[in-house]
């Protein structure tokens, strides 16, 4: 069974605890910054280990010292669901111990 789309006041509410995502039409998006790239691809690499632990994933793009991640669940017609969030959630909780901003 797919998950469930979120509607506009359910991605509203989760996005209040999830500082500096945002909704860009039906994806979660989030852009972060380092000092340099090394900090960048091993936020990439521990955000990969997640997605497998989640068996969910989203769009990554690695920059010399940004990470863009896009996310949204293809099985509920590429919209937003508690899938989205839960990992933009664990995304967040790493962030700061890498030096993202």
């Amino acid at each position: 069974m797919a998950p469930e789309a979120l509607s506009r006041q359910q991605i509203d509410e989760a996005l209040s605890g999830l500082p500096g995502w945002q909704a860009d039409g039906d994806t979660l998006a989030r852009t972060y910054a380092f000092d340099t790239h090394l900090p960048a691809a091993a936020m990439a690499l521990h955000v990969a280990m997640i997605q497998d632990e989640l068996n969910h994933h989203a769009e990554l793009t690695l920059g010399y010292n940004r990470l863009g991640i896009a996310v949204n669940t293809h099985s509920a017609g590429g919209r937003i669901t508690e899938l989205d969030t839960a990992l933009a959630r664990r995304i967040t909780d790493i962030a700061a111990g890498h030096g993202a901003r």
